[in-house]
């Protein structure tokens, strides 16, 4: 004969799967966005610029235009690119420059976030150094100079969906750091070169 479980016994087991899935659940959408992140950077998917160790080997004799485009939000911040746009080889190694000025009173912390257009670029942009790797602390009227390297990948040209594309937009937008570290302790982490 079947053991029949109390009703308060089994509204406790009940209770506690509820809870459980619960946290679940909040602890997944806290992981998401980093999860993301991270599954962005490493497939370029939506326009993604990704992370490179170093720079491909071959070198194509097809050029591209790279344009350079610059934002800010909820900073008081002036963010330009120091050139409109660049010629590159696929497969060579380019250096493009973006200035930042904060023109606010107190120092403040920013990360800039990226993107490429077209979006299906993004597999192929790929940069190694960047300033938006990490947050960046201007001071108070401080203007700093930030390199960008990056290259095309040589598979840009095969492939269906970027073989025909001329040009690609690198942008970036800059925010205010969601770090959870004070403005003061951050101070002089950009090196001003202006």
């Amino acid at each position: 004969m079947p053991r029949l479980i109390s009703k308060p016994g089994r509204n406790a087991r009940l209770a506690i799967i509820c809870a459980s899935v619960f946290a679940g659940m909040v602890g997944m959408s806290y992981a998401s966005v980093p999860l993301y992140r991270a599954f962005c950077q490493l497939t370029g998917f939506d326009g993604t610029v990704r992370k490179a160790d170093k720079a491909p080997d071959r070198v194509l004799d097809r050029k591209l235009t790279i344009r350079f485009d610059a934002n800010v939000r909820e900073l008081p911040w002036r963010f330009t690119a120091s050139q409109v746009s660049q010629e590159v080889k696929i497969g060579d190694t380019g250096l493009a420059f973006y200035k930042v000025t904060n023109t606010g009173t107190t120092p403040m912390t920013g990360r800039a976030s990226y993107n490429v257009i077209p979006e299906s670029a993004g597999l192929y942009f790929q940069k190694l150094e960047c300033f938006c790797f990490t947050d960046q602390t201007i001071q108070p009227g401080q203007t700093v100079e930030f390199p960008v390297v990056y290259f095309v990948d040589p598979q840009f040209a095969s492939d269906f969906e970027t073989r025909g594309a001329q040009e690609v937009t690198l942008s970036y937008t800059f925010f205010p750091s969601t770090e959870k570290k004070t403005q003061a302790a951050l101070g002089g982490t950009a090196e001003a070169r202006l």
